[in-house]
């Protein structure tokens, strides 16, 4: 297998489709950073879908606007906004360019520059990797905060870009690893259209969030 670093990423076509297809889609691809240090990549295990302009609780629910704008954009740029005073989200766009759309990453498993993740996360790692519990694992970047800090997005760096260039330091690449059972729940954190089935995770994976 080629480096993760060398590994093409997906293609538009990909996610120009109902963000429900690309929400479930993305369980078990890669989202790969390089940095000078290295490559830092997790395992997507969790998504929100979020439909556009007729879902009360996408951001582009009330129309396009200079801070949403990504969402209504070609498919496949990544959205990043700041929740909360304290952490950033990051999401995909979907659908053809002018249709707004998106899917929220909301948990990886930690694969590979666990390290360099851990590090910025605070968290203490045992230099033996069989002592690396999944307790401790998970505090790296289960959570969209979490792992964003982990693979350092922030929307000064990453908002709007092209996740799908071969020139893009952010990714998203498919390994072949196949996901067996997905469960589909209402999503987390809102108010609006709180009981909508949008939610994806892989049924088991210890690092959903």
């Amino acid at each position: 297998m080629k480096p993760l670093g060398r590994v093409a990423p997906l293609k538009p076509d990909f996610y120009n489709r109902d963000p429900r297809r690309v929400a479930r889609a993305l369980l078990g691809k890669l989202l790969v950073r390089k940095t000078p240090s290295g490559i830092l990549a997790g395992r997507i295990v969790e998504t929100e879908a979020y439909l556009g302009e007729d879902d009360a609780a996408a951001h582009s629910a009330a129309g396009k606007t200079a801070r949403n704008s990504v969402l209504f954009g070609p498919p496949g740029h990544a959205y990043v906004y700041f929740i909360y005073g304290t952490h950033y989200c990051l999401n995909v766009s979907c659908l053809p360019d002018g249709v707004a759309g998106g899917v929220l990453f909301r948990a990886l498993e930690p694969v590979a520059g666990i390290e360099q993740m851990a590090k910025v996360r605070g968290v203490d790692l045992p230099e033996e990797p069989e002592l690396r519990k999944i307790s401790i694992l998970k505090k790296i970047s289960s959570g969209p905060g979490r792992m964003s800090e982990a693979l350092g997005v922030t929307r000064l760096r990453d908002n709007d870009k092209n996740l799908t260039s071969p020139r893009s330091d952010l990714r998203i690449v498919d390994d072949d690893y196949r996901v067996r059972r997905v469960t589909v729940s209402p999503r987390i954190g809102i108010v609006k259209a709180a009981k909508d089935l949008l939610r994806y995770f892989i049924a088991g994976n210890p690092f959903v969030s």
